[in-house]
Protein backbone atom coordinates (compact mmCIF):
# COMPACT_ATOMS: atom_id res chain seq x y z
CA UNK A 1 0.00 0.00 0.00
CA UNK A 2 1.33 3.48 -1.13
CA UNK A 3 2.21 5.62 1.76
CA UNK A 4 2.35 9.40 2.23
CA UNK A 5 5.72 10.80 3.79
CA UNK A 6 4.81 13.73 5.43
CA UNK A 7 8.41 15.56 6.52
CA UNK A 8 8.30 17.51 9.65
CA UNK A 9 9.52 21.14 8.95
CA UNK A 10 7.75 23.23 11.55
CA UNK A 11 11.17 23.78 14.23
CA UNK A 12 11.09 26.79 16.53
CA UNK A 13 14.42 27.77 15.35
CA UNK A 14 15.78 29.93 18.19
CA UNK A 15 14.77 26.91 20.49
CA UNK A 16 17.02 24.91 18.26
CA UNK A 17 20.01 26.84 18.54
CA UNK A 18 19.47 26.97 22.41
CA UNK A 19 19.07 23.18 22.75
CA UNK A 20 21.87 22.28 20.25
CA UNK A 21 24.32 24.75 22.25
CA UNK A 22 23.42 23.96 25.83
CA UNK A 23 23.29 20.44 25.29
CA UNK A 24 26.52 19.76 23.20
CA UNK A 25 24.06 18.04 20.47
CA UNK A 26 24.06 18.13 16.80
CA UNK A 27 21.27 20.17 14.99
CA UNK A 28 19.24 16.79 14.04
CA UNK A 29 19.19 15.92 17.72
CA UNK A 30 18.43 19.43 18.90
CA UNK A 31 15.47 19.07 16.21
CA UNK A 32 14.22 16.03 17.64
CA UNK A 33 14.30 17.49 21.24
CA UNK A 34 12.67 20.67 20.24
CA UNK A 35 9.83 18.53 18.23
CA UNK A 36 8.75 16.96 21.73
CA UNK A 37 7.94 20.12 23.09
CA UNK A 38 10.49 20.72 24.84
CA UNK A 39 12.49 24.87 24.79
CA UNK A 40 14.74 24.89 27.49
CA UNK A 41 17.85 22.97 29.20
CA UNK A 42 15.61 22.58 32.21
CA UNK A 43 12.76 21.13 30.48
CA UNK A 44 14.76 18.58 28.38
CA UNK A 45 16.61 17.67 32.06
CA UNK A 46 13.26 16.40 32.97
CA UNK A 47 12.09 14.90 30.01
CA UNK A 48 15.86 12.51 29.79
CA UNK A 49 15.40 12.23 33.75
CA UNK A 50 12.22 11.14 34.57
CA UNK A 51 11.15 11.27 38.07
CA UNK A 52 8.52 9.86 40.21
CA UNK A 53 8.43 13.63 42.34
CA UNK A 54 7.34 14.92 38.55
CA UNK A 55 3.95 13.07 38.86
CA UNK A 56 1.52 15.28 39.89
CA UNK A 57 -0.71 15.58 42.92
CA UNK A 58 -3.35 13.98 42.72
CA UNK A 59 -5.50 15.89 45.15
CA UNK A 60 -5.50 18.00 41.76
CA UNK A 61 -8.09 16.18 40.34
CA UNK A 62 -12.03 17.06 40.63
CA UNK A 63 -13.84 14.61 43.48
CA UNK A 64 -10.24 13.34 44.60
CA UNK A 65 -10.50 14.71 48.53
CA UNK A 66 -14.27 13.01 48.52
CA UNK A 67 -13.00 9.82 46.79
CA UNK A 68 -9.95 9.81 49.36
CA UNK A 69 -12.40 10.15 52.25
CA UNK A 70 -15.27 8.10 51.24
CA UNK A 71 -12.46 5.33 50.79
CA UNK A 72 -10.76 6.03 54.20
CA UNK A 73 -14.03 5.75 55.76
CA UNK A 74 -15.50 2.75 54.50
CA UNK A 75 -12.12 1.14 56.03
CA UNK A 76 -12.42 2.75 59.14
CA UNK A 77 -16.10 1.64 59.44
CA UNK A 78 -14.77 -1.63 57.85
CA UNK A 79 -17.49 -1.37 55.18
CA UNK A 80 -17.62 -3.95 52.04
CA UNK A 81 -16.05 -2.75 49.54
CA UNK A 82 -16.45 -4.33 45.48
CA UNK A 83 -14.04 -3.43 42.87
CA UNK A 84 -15.74 -3.07 39.94
CA UNK A 85 -13.48 -2.98 37.29
CA UNK A 86 -14.20 -4.00 33.22
CA UNK A 87 -12.46 -6.45 31.14
CA UNK A 88 -10.11 -5.62 28.82
CA UNK A 89 -6.16 -5.52 29.89
CA UNK A 90 -6.81 -1.24 31.28
CA UNK A 91 -9.66 -3.01 33.53
CA UNK A 92 -8.01 -6.09 34.50
CA UNK A 93 -4.88 -4.42 35.49
CA UNK A 94 -6.82 -1.70 37.02
CA UNK A 95 -8.74 -4.05 39.44
CA UNK A 96 -5.46 -5.98 39.86
CA UNK A 97 -3.25 -2.88 41.16
CA UNK A 98 -6.70 -1.81 43.47
CA UNK A 99 -7.37 -4.93 44.82
CA UNK A 100 -3.52 -6.27 44.92
CA UNK A 101 -2.85 -2.60 46.84
CA UNK A 102 -5.66 -2.66 49.44
CA UNK A 103 -5.91 -6.15 50.24
CA UNK A 104 -2.10 -6.09 51.95
CA UNK A 105 -4.10 -4.63 54.63
CA UNK A 106 -7.85 -4.85 54.66
CA UNK A 107 -9.98 -7.85 53.45
CA UNK A 108 -13.50 -6.70 53.65
CA UNK A 109 -13.41 -6.48 50.17
CA UNK A 110 -13.55 -8.47 46.59
CA UNK A 111 -13.38 -7.94 42.65
CA UNK A 112 -15.86 -7.79 40.25
CA UNK A 113 -15.53 -8.16 36.17
CA UNK A 114 -18.97 -8.20 34.06
CA UNK A 115 -18.93 -11.52 31.59
CA UNK A 116 -18.49 -9.80 28.31
CA UNK A 117 -21.11 -11.93 26.78
CA UNK A 118 -24.07 -11.46 29.62
CA UNK A 119 -23.60 -8.31 30.99
CA UNK A 120 -21.65 -6.45 28.27
CA UNK A 121 -19.27 -3.63 28.71
CA UNK A 122 -19.00 -0.93 31.78
CA UNK A 123 -21.28 -1.45 34.83
CA UNK A 124 -24.10 -3.49 34.69
CA UNK A 125 -27.45 -4.42 37.06
CA UNK A 126 -26.12 -7.20 37.58
CA UNK A 127 -23.55 -6.35 39.42
CA UNK A 128 -24.94 -3.59 41.07
CA UNK A 129 -27.57 -6.06 42.28
CA UNK A 130 -24.39 -8.18 43.13
CA UNK A 131 -23.19 -5.52 45.53
CA UNK A 132 -26.28 -5.13 47.31
CA UNK A 133 -27.28 -8.90 48.04
CA UNK A 134 -23.51 -8.95 49.21
CA UNK A 135 -23.50 -6.07 51.42
CA UNK A 136 -20.97 -4.16 49.76
CA UNK A 137 -21.84 0.00 50.49
CA UNK A 138 -19.31 0.77 48.20
CA UNK A 139 -18.55 0.07 44.85
CA UNK A 140 -15.12 2.06 43.01
CA UNK A 141 -15.11 1.46 39.15
CA UNK A 142 -12.51 1.57 37.26
CA UNK A 143 -11.78 2.09 33.35
CA UNK A 144 -16.13 2.54 33.23
CA UNK A 145 -18.41 4.04 35.01
CA UNK A 146 -18.65 7.46 33.07
CA UNK A 147 -21.69 6.80 31.29
CA UNK A 148 -23.31 4.61 33.52
CA UNK A 149 -26.46 6.94 34.79
CA UNK A 150 -28.87 4.94 34.88
CA UNK A 151 -26.72 2.01 36.85
CA UNK A 152 -25.50 4.24 39.44
CA UNK A 153 -28.54 5.83 40.25
CA UNK A 154 -29.59 2.47 40.52
CA UNK A 155 -26.71 2.19 43.26
CA UNK A 156 -27.85 5.36 45.05
CA UNK A 157 -31.75 3.88 45.31
CA UNK A 158 -29.99 0.54 46.98
CA UNK A 159 -27.94 2.87 49.33
CA UNK A 160 -24.51 2.12 47.95
CA UNK A 161 -22.11 5.19 47.11
CA UNK A 162 -19.98 4.50 44.15
CA UNK A 163 -16.80 5.97 43.49
CA UNK A 164 -16.53 6.29 39.39
CA UNK A 165 -12.32 5.83 38.37
CA UNK A 166 -12.31 6.39 34.50
CA UNK A 167 -10.77 8.35 31.91
CA UNK A 168 -13.54 8.22 29.04
CA UNK A 169 -15.26 11.01 27.63
CA UNK A 170 -18.24 11.88 29.91
CA UNK A 171 -21.86 12.55 28.51
CA UNK A 172 -23.54 15.58 28.87
CA UNK A 173 -24.42 14.61 32.24
CA UNK A 174 -22.08 12.90 34.99
CA UNK A 175 -23.43 9.69 37.05
CA UNK A 176 -25.26 10.60 40.08
CA UNK A 177 -21.86 9.14 42.06
CA UNK A 178 -20.71 9.88 45.71
CA UNK A 179 -17.80 10.70 43.42
CA UNK A 180 -16.13 11.04 39.88
CA UNK A 181 -12.64 11.00 38.89
CA UNK A 182 -12.30 11.59 35.60
CA UNK A 183 -9.49 14.29 34.00
CA UNK A 184 -11.54 14.67 30.93
CA UNK A 185 -14.23 16.27 32.79
CA UNK A 186 -14.51 19.35 31.86
CA UNK A 187 -14.33 21.05 35.44
CA UNK A 188 -11.32 18.84 36.47
CA UNK A 189 -8.64 21.29 36.34
CA UNK A 190 -6.36 18.15 36.83
CA UNK A 191 -3.04 18.86 34.34
CA UNK A 192 -2.19 15.47 32.87
CA UNK A 193 -5.53 14.69 31.10
CA UNK A 194 -4.60 11.43 29.16
CA UNK A 195 -4.64 8.74 31.68
CA UNK A 196 -5.29 5.07 31.63
CA UNK A 197 -8.20 3.89 33.20
CA UNK A 198 -5.94 2.11 35.63
CA UNK A 199 -3.87 5.07 35.78
CA UNK A 200 -7.16 7.12 37.11
CA UNK A 201 -7.35 3.91 40.18
CA UNK A 202 -3.75 4.78 40.61
CA UNK A 203 -3.84 8.33 41.56
CA UNK A 204 -7.18 7.34 43.54
CA UNK A 205 -4.24 4.62 45.44
CA UNK A 206 -1.79 7.51 45.48
CA UNK A 207 -4.21 10.06 47.41
CA UNK A 208 -5.33 7.07 49.56
CA UNK A 209 -2.19 6.56 50.86
CA UNK A 210 -0.66 10.33 51.28
CA UNK A 211 -3.56 11.02 53.38
CA UNK A 212 -2.82 7.74 55.36
CA UNK A 213 0.88 8.21 55.76
CA UNK A 214 1.60 4.32 53.48
CA UNK A 215 5.05 4.63 52.28
CA UNK A 216 4.96 5.26 48.30
CA UNK A 217 7.13 2.60 47.80
CA UNK A 218 3.77 0.02 48.36
CA UNK A 219 2.32 1.70 45.40
CA UNK A 220 5.41 2.34 43.75
CA UNK A 221 5.40 -1.97 43.66
CA UNK A 222 2.32 -1.69 41.17
CA UNK A 223 3.91 0.41 38.38
CA UNK A 224 4.75 -2.97 36.17
CA UNK A 225 0.68 -3.81 36.07
CA UNK A 226 0.60 0.33 35.42
CA UNK A 227 2.83 0.07 32.39
CA UNK A 228 0.63 -2.46 31.14
CA UNK A 229 -2.13 -1.14 30.86
CA UNK A 230 -0.53 2.64 29.49
CA UNK A 231 0.67 0.29 26.37
CA UNK A 232 -2.12 -1.42 26.09
CA UNK A 233 -5.00 1.07 26.08
CA UNK A 234 -2.86 3.45 23.95
CA UNK A 235 -2.64 6.16 25.43
CA UNK A 236 0.09 8.72 24.73
CA UNK A 237 2.95 8.48 25.79
CA UNK A 238 3.59 11.99 27.52
CA UNK A 239 3.65 13.68 30.47
CA UNK A 240 2.90 11.91 33.16
CA UNK A 241 2.10 8.50 31.33
CA UNK A 242 5.37 8.57 30.17
CA UNK A 243 6.87 8.60 34.18
CA UNK A 244 4.54 5.76 35.09
CA UNK A 245 5.24 3.64 32.04
CA UNK A 246 9.73 4.39 32.21
CA UNK A 247 9.36 3.15 35.71
CA UNK A 248 6.82 0.59 35.31
CA UNK A 249 9.12 -0.81 32.15
CA UNK A 250 11.99 -1.19 34.72
CA UNK A 251 10.06 -3.03 37.22
CA UNK A 252 8.53 -4.96 34.47
CA UNK A 253 11.93 -5.91 33.20
CA UNK A 254 13.89 -6.63 36.79
CA UNK A 255 11.34 -7.83 38.96
CA UNK A 256 7.92 -7.93 37.74
CA UNK A 257 5.38 -9.85 39.65
CA UNK A 258 4.76 -13.55 38.89
CA UNK A 259 2.09 -13.49 37.11
CA UNK A 260 3.14 -11.26 34.65
CA UNK A 261 6.87 -12.77 34.31
CA UNK A 262 5.29 -16.15 33.62
CA UNK A 263 3.32 -14.04 30.50
CA UNK A 264 7.00 -12.66 29.58
CA UNK A 265 8.35 -16.62 29.82
CA UNK A 266 5.38 -17.45 27.11
CA UNK A 267 6.55 -14.47 25.19
CA UNK A 268 10.27 -16.18 24.41
CA UNK A 269 12.19 -13.03 24.22
CA UNK A 270 15.21 -12.57 25.34
CA UNK A 271 15.30 -8.54 24.75
CA UNK A 272 14.10 -6.05 27.15
CA UNK A 273 10.34 -5.67 27.06
CA UNK A 274 9.31 -2.05 25.64
CA UNK A 275 5.56 -0.34 25.16
CA UNK A 276 5.71 -2.22 21.54
CA UNK A 277 6.13 -5.94 23.20
CA UNK A 278 3.74 -5.14 25.72
CA UNK A 279 0.92 -4.26 22.92
CA UNK A 280 2.10 -7.44 20.79
CA UNK A 281 3.02 -9.85 23.79
CA UNK A 282 1.36 -9.32 27.04
CA UNK A 283 -1.47 -7.49 26.11
CA UNK A 284 -3.31 -9.82 24.17
CA UNK A 285 -2.74 -12.71 26.20
CA UNK A 286 -4.42 -10.95 28.76
CA UNK A 287 -7.24 -9.16 26.65
CA UNK A 288 -8.20 -13.03 25.29
CA UNK A 289 -9.75 -14.15 28.61
CA UNK A 290 -12.23 -12.00 28.17
CA UNK A 291 -12.39 -12.32 24.52
CA UNK A 292 -12.99 -15.87 24.99
CA UNK A 293 -14.58 -16.50 28.18
CA UNK A 294 -14.51 -14.19 31.54
CA UNK A 295 -11.78 -11.95 32.00
CA UNK A 296 -11.81 -12.75 35.90
CA UNK A 297 -9.00 -15.39 35.00
CA UNK A 298 -6.52 -12.80 34.03
CA UNK A 299 -7.25 -10.69 37.22
CA UNK A 300 -6.20 -14.16 39.17
CA UNK A 301 -3.37 -14.60 37.15
CA UNK A 302 -2.26 -10.79 37.83
CA UNK A 303 -2.48 -11.19 41.57
CA UNK A 304 -0.91 -14.78 41.66
CA UNK A 305 1.31 -14.86 44.76
CA UNK A 306 3.69 -17.79 43.99
CA UNK A 307 6.06 -19.01 40.27
CA UNK A 308 3.73 -22.56 40.54
CA UNK A 309 0.37 -20.78 40.35
CA UNK A 310 1.07 -17.70 37.67
CA UNK A 311 2.49 -20.70 35.73
CA UNK A 312 -0.92 -22.45 35.66
CA UNK A 313 -2.61 -19.32 35.29
CA UNK A 314 -0.51 -18.62 32.53
CA UNK A 315 -0.70 -21.17 30.59
CA UNK A 316 -4.83 -21.01 30.21
CA UNK A 317 -4.50 -17.62 29.29
CA UNK A 318 -1.95 -18.42 26.86
CA UNK A 319 -4.95 -21.16 25.19
CA UNK A 320 -7.54 -18.95 25.00
CA UNK A 321 -5.25 -16.60 22.89
CA UNK A 322 -4.05 -19.62 21.06
CA UNK A 323 -8.06 -20.09 20.20
CA UNK A 324 -9.00 -16.11 19.62
CA UNK A 325 -5.94 -16.04 16.99
CA UNK A 326 -8.04 -18.86 15.36
CA UNK A 327 -10.96 -16.81 15.25
CA UNK A 328 -9.57 -13.40 14.84
CA UNK A 329 -8.28 -15.25 11.29
CA UNK A 330 -11.15 -16.66 9.83
CA UNK A 331 -13.43 -13.50 10.71
CA UNK A 332 -10.91 -11.49 9.29
CA UNK A 333 -10.88 -13.70 6.11
CA UNK A 334 -14.64 -13.77 5.78
CA UNK A 335 -14.83 -9.72 6.31
CA UNK A 336 -12.24 -8.83 4.01
CA UNK A 337 -13.93 -11.39 0.89
CA UNK A 338 -17.16 -9.08 2.10
CA UNK A 339 -15.65 -6.19 1.01
CA UNK A 340 -13.53 -7.28 -2.40
CA UNK A 341 -16.90 -8.69 -3.70
CA UNK A 342 -19.26 -6.14 -3.31
CA UNK A 343 -18.62 -2.96 -5.21
CA UNK A 344 -20.62 -0.78 -2.58
CA UNK A 345 -18.40 -1.73 0.36
CA UNK A 346 -14.98 -1.36 -1.68
CA UNK A 347 -15.53 1.80 -3.14
CA UNK A 348 -16.81 3.32 0.64
CA UNK A 349 -14.94 5.78 2.80
CA UNK A 350 -15.96 3.41 6.16
CA UNK A 351 -16.07 0.10 6.51
CA UNK A 352 -19.37 -0.97 8.27
CA UNK A 353 -19.93 -4.78 8.43
CA UNK A 354 -22.30 -7.15 10.01
CA UNK A 355 -22.31 -10.88 10.89
CA UNK A 356 -24.79 -12.35 13.32
CA UNK A 357 -22.69 -15.35 14.73
CA UNK A 358 -18.79 -13.83 14.58
CA UNK A 359 -17.30 -14.09 17.92
CA UNK A 360 -17.70 -10.88 19.61
CA UNK A 361 -14.83 -11.18 21.71
CA UNK A 362 -12.27 -10.59 18.96
CA UNK A 363 -14.37 -7.55 16.44
CA UNK A 364 -12.24 -4.57 17.78
CA UNK A 365 -8.88 -6.98 16.40
CA UNK A 366 -10.89 -7.42 13.12
CA UNK A 367 -11.18 -4.05 12.55
CA UNK A 368 -7.92 -3.25 13.19
CA UNK A 369 -7.00 -5.96 10.44
CA UNK A 370 -9.26 -4.34 7.78
CA UNK A 371 -8.18 -1.19 8.23
CA UNK A 372 -4.39 -2.59 7.46
CA UNK A 373 -6.15 -3.52 4.31
CA UNK A 374 -8.16 -1.16 3.42
CA UNK A 375 -6.81 1.86 5.50
CA UNK A 376 -10.58 3.88 6.51
CA UNK A 377 -12.87 4.01 9.30
CA UNK A 378 -14.32 0.67 10.52
CA UNK A 379 -16.86 -0.95 12.41
CA UNK A 380 -17.12 -4.30 12.80
CA UNK A 381 -20.33 -5.62 14.09
CA UNK A 382 -22.43 -8.89 15.91
CA UNK A 383 -25.53 -10.09 17.74
CA UNK A 384 -25.19 -10.46 21.36
CA UNK A 385 -28.08 -10.83 23.68
CA UNK A 386 -31.00 -10.05 20.78
CA UNK A 387 -28.83 -6.48 20.20
CA UNK A 388 -26.23 -5.93 17.64
CA UNK A 389 -22.85 -5.00 19.27
CA UNK A 390 -19.37 -3.71 17.39
CA UNK A 391 -15.85 -2.76 17.87
CA UNK A 392 -14.96 0.98 16.03
CA UNK A 393 -11.02 1.68 14.88
CA UNK A 394 -10.11 4.75 13.05
CA UNK A 395 -7.19 5.95 10.66
CA UNK A 396 -4.38 8.55 11.66
CA UNK A 397 -6.27 11.88 12.41
CA UNK A 398 -9.65 10.89 12.06
CA UNK A 399 -12.10 11.08 14.99
CA UNK A 400 -14.59 7.73 15.38
CA UNK A 401 -15.83 8.71 18.80
CA UNK A 402 -17.30 11.84 16.94
CA UNK A 403 -18.48 10.61 13.47
CA UNK A 404 -20.22 7.77 16.24
CA UNK A 405 -21.78 10.39 18.15
CA UNK A 406 -22.84 11.82 14.98
CA UNK A 407 -24.89 8.64 15.00
CA UNK A 408 -26.12 8.47 18.11
CA UNK A 409 -29.91 8.83 17.65
CA UNK A 410 -29.47 5.47 15.94
CA UNK A 411 -27.77 3.71 19.15
CA UNK A 412 -28.77 2.48 22.61
CA UNK A 413 -25.21 2.79 23.89
CA UNK A 414 -21.93 3.66 22.78
CA UNK A 415 -18.43 5.41 24.42
CA UNK A 416 -14.65 5.66 23.23
CA UNK A 417 -11.78 7.70 22.53
CA UNK A 418 -11.25 9.44 19.26
CA UNK A 419 -9.43 6.09 17.90
CA UNK A 420 -11.34 2.95 19.48
CA UNK A 421 -15.22 2.84 20.24
CA UNK A 422 -18.11 0.74 20.94
CA UNK A 423 -21.62 0.56 19.72
CA UNK A 424 -24.72 -1.15 21.02
CA UNK A 425 -27.84 -0.75 18.72
CA UNK A 426 -31.39 -2.97 18.07
CA UNK A 427 -30.55 -5.13 14.85
CA UNK A 428 -32.96 -3.35 12.76
CA UNK A 429 -31.17 0.26 12.56
CA UNK A 430 -27.94 -2.04 11.55
CA UNK A 431 -28.66 -0.54 7.86
CA UNK A 432 -29.47 3.03 8.87
CA UNK A 433 -26.73 2.94 10.74
CA UNK A 434 -24.08 2.17 7.91
CA UNK A 435 -25.71 4.05 5.81
CA UNK A 436 -25.78 7.01 8.42
CA UNK A 437 -22.23 6.45 9.40
CA UNK A 438 -20.80 6.59 5.89
CA UNK A 439 -22.51 9.89 5.64
CA UNK A 440 -20.81 11.08 8.08
CA UNK A 441 -16.81 9.83 7.51
CA UNK A 442 -17.38 11.03 3.52
CA UNK A 443 -18.17 14.43 4.95
CA UNK A 444 -15.56 14.53 7.66
CA UNK A 445 -12.86 12.90 6.28
CA UNK A 446 -9.84 14.49 4.38
CA UNK A 447 -8.39 12.50 1.12
CA UNK A 448 -5.12 12.46 2.88
CA UNK A 449 -6.81 10.89 5.78
CA UNK A 450 -7.07 7.59 3.59
CA UNK A 451 -4.12 7.11 2.50
CA UNK A 452 -1.60 5.41 5.41
CA UNK A 453 0.92 8.19 6.53
CA UNK A 454 4.83 8.18 7.88
CA UNK A 455 5.73 10.76 9.95
CA UNK A 456 9.57 11.75 8.90
CA UNK A 457 10.95 13.35 11.97
CA UNK A 458 13.98 14.49 9.89
CA UNK A 459 16.24 14.18 6.67
CA UNK A 460 19.78 12.90 7.56
CA UNK A 461 22.75 11.77 6.08
CA UNK A 462 24.28 8.26 6.81
CA UNK A 463 27.41 9.64 8.35
CA UNK A 464 25.54 11.49 11.31
CA UNK A 465 24.79 7.69 12.90
CA UNK A 466 26.77 6.72 15.44
CA UNK A 467 26.81 5.06 18.47
CA UNK A 468 26.46 9.12 20.61
CA UNK A 469 23.45 9.46 18.53
CA UNK A 470 21.72 6.24 18.59
CA UNK A 471 22.45 6.46 22.64
CA UNK A 472 20.61 10.32 22.81
CA UNK A 473 17.48 8.64 20.63
CA UNK A 474 17.24 5.56 23.12
CA UNK A 475 16.99 7.79 26.40
CA UNK A 476 13.61 9.67 24.87
CA UNK A 477 11.76 6.22 25.25
CA UNK A 478 9.40 4.73 26.27
CA UNK A 479 8.10 5.00 22.69
CA UNK A 480 4.26 4.95 21.70
CA UNK A 481 1.61 7.44 20.80
CA UNK A 482 2.87 11.06 21.06
CA UNK A 483 6.25 10.23 21.64
CA UNK A 484 7.03 7.70 18.70
CA UNK A 485 10.96 6.80 17.96
CA UNK A 486 12.21 9.55 15.90
CA UNK A 487 11.83 8.00 11.97
CA UNK A 488 14.86 9.66 9.50
CA UNK A 489 15.04 9.61 6.07
CA UNK A 490 18.05 9.06 4.08
CA UNK A 491 18.21 9.86 0.08
CA UNK A 492 20.02 8.69 -3.00
CA UNK A 493 21.15 5.44 -1.45
CA UNK A 494 22.08 2.23 -2.81
CA UNK A 495 21.82 -1.02 -1.55
CA UNK A 496 24.05 -3.78 -1.53
CA UNK A 497 24.38 -7.80 -0.70
CA UNK A 498 20.43 -7.99 -0.84
CA UNK A 499 18.65 -10.77 0.46
CA UNK A 500 15.10 -11.63 0.20
CA UNK A 501 13.58 -13.68 3.61
CA UNK A 502 10.88 -15.83 3.27
CA UNK A 503 9.97 -14.23 0.30
CA UNK A 504 8.71 -11.32 2.10
CA UNK A 505 11.85 -9.67 3.97
CA UNK A 506 13.92 -7.46 2.39
CA UNK A 507 17.97 -7.22 3.95
CA UNK A 508 20.67 -5.41 2.84
CA UNK A 509 23.56 -3.27 3.06
CA UNK A 510 22.72 0.68 2.67
CA UNK A 511 25.80 3.17 1.36
CA UNK A 512 24.86 6.92 0.18
CA UNK A 513 27.69 8.18 -2.35
CA UNK A 514 29.62 10.98 -0.48
CA UNK A 515 29.48 9.45 2.93
CA UNK A 516 32.03 6.20 3.96
CA UNK A 517 29.79 4.34 6.03
CA UNK A 518 27.61 1.45 5.69
CA UNK A 519 24.92 0.23 7.34
CA UNK A 520 22.63 -3.27 7.45
CA UNK A 521 19.60 -2.57 6.92
CA UNK A 522 15.88 -5.07 7.29
CA UNK A 523 12.68 -4.31 5.94
CA UNK A 524 9.70 -6.81 7.07
CA UNK A 525 7.25 -6.72 4.91
CA UNK A 526 9.10 -4.93 1.96
CA UNK A 527 9.56 -7.96 -0.26
CA UNK A 528 7.91 -6.58 -3.52
CA UNK A 529 10.84 -4.75 -3.72
CA UNK A 530 13.60 -6.85 -3.88
CA UNK A 531 14.30 -6.65 -7.94
CA UNK A 532 14.60 -2.40 -8.14
CA UNK A 533 16.64 -2.40 -4.86
CA UNK A 534 18.76 -5.21 -6.08
CA UNK A 535 19.36 -3.69 -9.97
CA UNK A 536 21.02 -1.02 -8.15
CA UNK A 537 18.46 2.06 -8.65
CA UNK A 538 19.05 4.61 -5.97
CA UNK A 539 16.09 5.55 -4.06
CA UNK A 540 15.00 7.23 -0.31
CA UNK A 541 14.52 5.14 2.71
CA UNK A 542 12.62 5.67 6.13
CA UNK A 543 13.63 4.37 8.81
CA UNK A 544 14.48 3.98 12.85
CA UNK A 545 17.97 2.91 14.42
CA UNK A 546 17.62 -0.13 16.14
CA UNK A 547 20.09 -2.24 18.09
CA UNK A 548 21.07 -5.72 16.83
CA UNK A 549 22.78 -8.18 19.07
CA UNK A 550 24.16 -11.33 17.50
CA UNK A 551 26.34 -14.02 19.20
CA UNK A 552 27.13 -11.46 21.58
CA UNK A 553 28.37 -8.67 19.87
CA UNK A 554 26.10 -5.31 19.33
CA UNK A 555 25.70 -3.22 16.18
CA UNK A 556 23.26 -0.51 14.89
CA UNK A 557 20.66 -1.57 12.44
CA UNK A 558 18.28 0.43 10.49
CA UNK A 559 15.29 -0.76 10.67
CA UNK A 560 13.40 0.30 7.06
CA UNK A 561 9.76 1.32 7.15
CA UNK A 562 9.34 2.80 3.20
CA UNK A 563 11.23 3.07 -0.09
CA UNK A 564 10.38 5.83 -2.61
CA UNK A 565 12.58 5.05 -5.70
CA UNK A 566 14.39 8.70 -7.26
CA UNK A 567 12.02 9.31 -10.22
Amino acid sequence: MQKRWIIQEDFDGEAVHTLQQELGVSETLAKLIQLKGINTFEEARDYFRPSLEQLHDPFLMKDMDRAVNRLTEAIGNEEGILIYGDYDVDGTTAVATFYGFLSRFYNKLEYYIPDRYKEGYGVSEAGIRYAAQNNYSLIVTLDCGIKAYEKIQLAKELGIDVIVCDHHTPGDELPPAYAVLDPKRNDCPYPYKELSGCGVGFKLLQGFSLQSGIDMKELWAYLDLLAVSIASDIVPITGENRILAHFGLKKLNRSPRPGLKSLIDLCKTNKDLTISGIVFGIGPRINAAGRMDHAGSAVALLLANNEEEANLLAEMVNNKNDARRDFDSTITEEAIQMISTNEEFANAKATVLFKEDWHKGVIGIVASRCIEKFYRPTVILTESNEKVTGSARSVDGFDIYAAISECSDLLDQYGGHMYAAGVTMSIENVEAFRKKFEAVVAKHITPEQLIPSIHIDSIIKLNEIDRKFFNIISQMAPFGPQNMQPVFVVEHVQATNVKLLKEQHLKFTVKQPGTNVAFDAIGFGLGDYYDLVNCGLKFHMAFTVEENEFRGLKSLQLFVKDIKFDD
